[in-house]
C-alpha cells in the first residue's frame, strides 16, 4: 500500500463502530525501516496512533479497539516526527553522495508497517536500503 492511498483513510473503533479519526501522515523509523506511527486528524483523544495499537489496516479503513488508542506522541515518536523528519518530498541521496531524485511516495506492508519501497520520480529504491531521514535529505543504500 502507498502512503498516498492511505492518507485520509478513516480510523474506526471496532468496539463502537464510530470513526475516531483520519490518517493525516506517517512517522517513519529509519532504523527499523517501518512505520512507527500515524499522524491523526479529527481525533478527540490525541494526534498519534502508534503502529502497535492498530488492529487492522484495510483498503477502506484503519481499525483500532477504541478511541483511547489515539493519544499524544511519546518521546520516541516525537523525536521522529515533524516537518524535518517527514519523508515525502525530500531529496534522496545515495550513501555515495549522488542525488537520486526526490521521494514521491512510500510503499509499505499494511500488515506489518514495513517499508517495502521508496518511490522516486522515475525509479524506486527497496525499503531495505533506507539508511536515514534528516532535515535535508533521505539517505539510501542502493546496494
Amino acid at each position: 500500500m502507498l502512503f498516498s492511498e492511505a492518507k485520509g483513510r478513516k480510523i474506526v473503533s471496532t468496539t463502537s463502530a464510530d470513526t475516531v479519526g483520519k490518517v493525516h501522515g506517517f512517522v517513519v523509523d529509519a532504523d527499523t525501516r517501518s512505520v512507527l506511527a500515524l499522524n491523526v486528524k479529527k481525533a478527540d483523544s490525541g494526534d498519534t496512533l502508534t503502529w502497535s495499537n492498530i488492529a487492522g489496516f484495510g483498503t477502506d479503513a484503519v481499525t483500532v479497539t477504541g478511541a483511547e488508542q489515539i493519544s499524544a506522541a511519546d518521546a520516541d515518536v516525537e523525536a521522529k516526527s515533524g516537518k524535518d523528519k517527514a519523508i515525502l518530498g525530500k531529496r534522496v541521496l545515495s550513501t555515495g553522495g549522488a542525488e537520486l531524485g526526490s521521494v514521491k511516495d512510500v510503499e509499505f506492508d499494511s500488515s506489518t508497517g514495513s517499508i517495502t519501497s521508496i518511490v522516486l520520480e522515475s525509479s524506486s529504491v527497496p525499503g531495505a536500503g533506507l539508511i536515514g531521514i534528516g532535515s535535508y535529505a533521505v539517505v539510501v543504500d542502493k546496494g
